[in-house]
């Protein structure tokens, strides 16, 4: 009998709220001053009277003028889910590829990868002009769409069936 290789799995884990205990776009407005407006807007989300790209630009906006140094600042205050490194480090034993997708931020995210040995990462990005934040995100909006999507275009890429995928998230999208 013939025994086939094991197939190397690919993990997909959304950010906030799973990777991390935490929502980066909090952590961003409590720097900024701006958390009573950004929970407004995610009320206003969770009600279906705005869809996740609109509630995204909006929480952003409260952002504009917020020095870039921001940034360092909420990656100190954020708090890995316990046990990820763990999961991390037991993927790469059986020859894995581990990704986090987003719809938080690349400049929390960037530093994130590192520390926990990631080896795929999408997140939005934050638009900055002269070390301050312009309230705006640049490019298309990762949404639970595109989160979908790089999932099977890492699979494609690692060439890893996508039966051998595993997304993890709070529920959210």
């Amino acid at each position: 009998m013939t025994v086939s290789p094991a197939v190397r799995p690919l993990v997909v884990l959304d950010c906030d709220s799973t990777t991390i205990q935490d929502e980066v776009i909090e952590l961003l407005a409590d720097a900024a001053g701006t958390r009573e407006m950004v929970a407004e807007v995610t009320e206003r989300a969770m009600r279906g009277e705005l869809d996740f790209a609109e509630s995204l630009r909006e929480r952003v906006a409260t952002l504009a003028g917020t020095p870039e140094s921001v940034f360092e600042q909420a990656y100190r205050r954020v708090r890995p889910t316990q046990g990820i490194h763990e999961l991390v480090a037991a993927v790469h034993e059986r020859g894995g590829v581990v990704g986090v997708v987003s719809g938080g931020f690349h400049e929390v995210l960037d530093p994130l990868a590192g520390d926990l040995d990631l080896d795929l990462w999408r997140a939005n990005r934050l638009e900055v002009a002269d070390g301050v934040l312009t309230g705006r995100v640049l490019g298309s909006i990762v949404d639970a769409d595109a989160k979908a999507e790089a999932l099977r275009e890492w699979a494609d890429a690692e060439g890893i069936p996508l039966a051998a995928t595993v997304a993890i998230g709070d529920g959210a999208n």
